[in-house]
């Protein structure tokens, strides 16, 4: 799984290249197929990252370790065709989050023991992220104590390393980023980051990899988390405005080992997306857009079922993950506020979409199984195509893709991945 994509990044930058990766935030199995599949096409690596609430030792939501998941992707590879030596995989947000209302040694010390089995399972790319407080902490820490923090990470990281047979890992550091899944608000405003303050998080976290004797792991330090100045909330998106960025992606002069990882860049158009590769962004990261690009296809597909073989409402599946929801409300009751229509209608098409909590669940693979099976592998008729899944339509038209149930829900995420490999070829 080689690294040296990343580790071009900051040159390619410099030198004023086209050129930046996609960071594929999914566990979604059709999400990651869409993902490779446009990689073999593309002829290009893919990188793929686990969250540490998503993976870690004790199993994450999705009940995976490291190993479990990186077996997991490699197997989804190896079914599609993919060359694994073009497979990359990241952790993100590495640190003690998961475990954050412990006392912070408690905190970190679980935190080391993830770093050693992600970097153990060959996870080659290392978001550090110490930054949050942990019992009897406030809620951000100081960025002296969040880049000690970080570097102790780094040390079992290194260590975990010298003991694998994988490339040594890359690191991201810096933390400036919303929160995972996008804002729980309307958001009409985002503050970017300064030059300043990301000279700052590298200057810090430079002095604290020294003082642990980790200069060579700070050499393979490639990115910084930042704030770009894009997001998306529940209803809305925010996009890039690229006067607003121009002083800090002219700090990359500066850092000329760094390029900036920008988060939440979901749902941002093409021009976006290039326009912050040209800026420097040069890792743009993608989730939860995946996954609302396949509930739409999913639910295109619900409502063609519902036509052709009359299907009442109560037997659809969106029906059935109204009715999961509502029994299970932990992954959306938090994040999701107004009165009861409003808080249906996010539950269902929230741009955070965190509907995608609840698909690997055995109720809602049930209603999906149950979706197929009705649906079967016949071509759906294109005329259906162009009324609920539109957007496929073209394909449809000029014999590109054969519409069965499961070409159109691959093709449908494989339309944003596609958008991400437009930009970062630039």
């Amino acid at each position: 799984m080689t690294t040296e994509t990343l580790k071009s990044l900051a040159a390619r930058h410099a030198a004023g290249t086209k050129g930046g990766i996609a960071s594929i935030c999914s566990a979604h199995p059709l999400v990651i197929e869409a993902a490779l599949l446009e990689g073999k096409a593309d002829g290009g690596p893919v990188l793929i990252e686990a969250t540490c609430n998503q993976v870690n030792q004790e199993g994450g939501y999705t009940g995976m370790t490291p190993a479990d998941f990186r077996r997991f992707v490699e197997g989804i590879a190896e079914k599609v065709g993919f060359d694994k030596e073009q497979l990359i995989l990241g952790g993100d947000h590495l640190g003690p989050n998961p475990w954050k209302h412990l006392p912070a040694e408690e905190a970190l010390s679980r935190a080391d023991v993830m770093i050693d089995a992600f970097v153990s399972a060959g996870f080659t790319k290392i978001h550090l992220d110490t930054s949050m407080g942990c019992a009897g902490e406030g809620a951000a820490l100081a960025d002296q104590v969040t880049a000690e923090r970080a570097a102790r990470l780094a040390k079992v990281s290194e260590a975990a390393a010298a003991g694998s047979c994988f490339d040594k890992p890359v690191y991201v550091i810096g933390t400036e980023v919303p929160i995972p899944g996008g804002a729980m608000e309307v958001v009409e405003h985002l503050q970017v980051t300064t030059a300043e303050a990301a000279l700052e998080t590298i200057e810090v976290h430079r002095r604290a990899f020294a003082e642990l004797g980790l200069q060579s792991g700070f050499d393979r330090a490639i990115g910084v988390v930042v704030q770009p100045g894009v997001e998306f909330g529940n209803e809305n998106v925010v996009f890039y405005d690229r006067p607003a960025a121009r002083d800090l992606s002219a700090a990359l002069s500066k850092m000329p080992q760094f390029v900036f990882e920008a988060h939440s860049t979901d749902y941002q158009p093409v021009p976006a997306l290039s326009a912050l590769v040209d800026d420097g962004f040069r890792i743009l990261k993608v989730g939860p857009g995946l996954t609302f690009a396949l509930r739409e296809a999913l639910y295109g597909l619900d409502q063609i079922a519902a036509f052709l073989f009359d299907i009442p409402t109560e037997g659809t599946l969106r029906t059935a993950m109204e009715r999961l929801m509502l029994a299970e409300p932990a992954n959306w009751a938090k994040y999701y506020h107004g009165d009861d229509r409003a808080l249906h209608l996010q539950r269902h098409f929230s741009y955070s979409d965190r509907i995608r909590y609840y698909w690997p669940h055995p109720e809602a693979q049930a209603a999906v199984d149950r979706l197929t099976t009705v649906l079967g592998d016949r071509p759906v008729p294109e005329t259906l195509v162009s009324q609920y899944l539109a957007p496929l339509y073209p394909q449809v038209a000029s014999g590109t893709l054969t519409p069965t149930p499961r070409n159109l829900l691959v093709a449908s995420v494989q339309r944003v991945v596609r958008d991400y490999a437009a930009a970062c070829r630039g």
